[in-house]
């Protein structure tokens, strides 16, 4: 009797596809048959996860934004040439085709939305104020750094994309834990990443148990905000109580309706946006007989 070869997920860090530090895995499985070998990542592979975000944040936040909008779209173009191998995979994971192909669709049609953001959520949340004083007074949003993630765990791609994807738009990097349950699309989308223009740790993809990883991605002195996707409110509760430590922004977000037009806005973006104020002295010139 043969036994089955099982894939081997690996984890991606700094654009490059490591095992665990830990050499563990687990195998998850839909309907009694085995998925594949899915890497239990650590604390230290998290760790090494934040130090390629960080790396990574001076070239990403300094890109133009014309060029992020650039690799935003050249990530849906890959995306949709590997159609087929994501819809195999979903079905794999327990989706019918016609959902299987419903969420791959989505996916690409929500990268391509945040793409066109790029360029154009500074004209939003940018503001000239009024003082009264002799000066320019603007307010220009900035990105807030290295953001933890948790994927929305019920769905497989979907759920990914629509976390990630709004957070690095403005600069941002991050560190996603994938769905514990259905992670295959997260480390397939990973080689979708790695073979298009995204500098790598601007996105780092890790798999494992949300029980192990929760105290260390909402802790990390180095982590300056956490996106939650769900709605267990003792895993929100812990988040909360531990991003205290360096006043880390805590956002949740509900994707139980995860292809809903509401998860296409701007305001995803904003989330993860600081807001810079600069005075600048309006000079006076002088002019023939002003007084001046």
């Amino acid at each position: 009797m043969r036994i089955e070869v099982l894939k081997t997920y690996k984890i991606y860090i700094g654009g490059k596809f490591p095992r665990t530090e830990s050499g563990r895995f687990y195998t998850p499985k839909i309907s009694g048959k085995p998925l594949g070998n899915i890497c239990l990542s650590s604390r230290k592979d998290f760790r090494n996860a934040v130090v390629a975000a960080r790396s990574a944040f001076g070239g990403w936040s300094g890109a133009t934004a014309y060029n992020r909008s650039q690799v935003l779209y050249r990530i849906a173009e890959i995306l949709e040439g590997r159609k087929a191998q994501f819809v195999e995979e979903l079905v794999q994971q327990g989706a019918t085709k016609t959902n299987a192909e419903k969420e791959v669709v989505a996916s690409i049609d929500r990268i391509i939305y945040y793409a066109g953001w790029c360029d154009k959520y500074t004209q939003l949340f940018s503001t000239v104020n009024p003082v009264a004083t002799s000066h320019f007074n603007f307010s220009a949003p900035e990105p807030t750094g290295v953001v933890s993630i948790f994927a929305a765990e019920a769905t497989s791609l979907i759920g990914l994309v629509s976390t990630v994807i709004p957070v690095i738009v403005s600069g941002n990097t991050c560190v996603a834990l994938a769905s514990e349950k259905l992670p295959l699309c997260a480390i397939t989308f990973a080689e979708v990443l790695n073979s298009s223009d995204v500098p790598g740790g601007v996105i780092n993809i890790l798999t494992g148990k949300r029980s192990e990883l929760l105290e260390h991605m909402s802790s990390h002195m180095d982590v300056n905000a956490f996106l939650y996707a769900g709605n267990d409110k003792k895993e929100i509760l812990s988040i909360q109580k531990l991003a205290v430590e360096n006043l880390k922004r805590v956002r949740v977000m509900d994707f139980s309706d995860v292809y809903s037009s509401d998860h296409e806005t701007p305001y995803y973006i904003e989330d993860f946006l600081e807001t810079k104020t600069t005075w600048h002295p309006i000079e006076k010139i002088g002019v023939a007989g002003s007084g001046y």
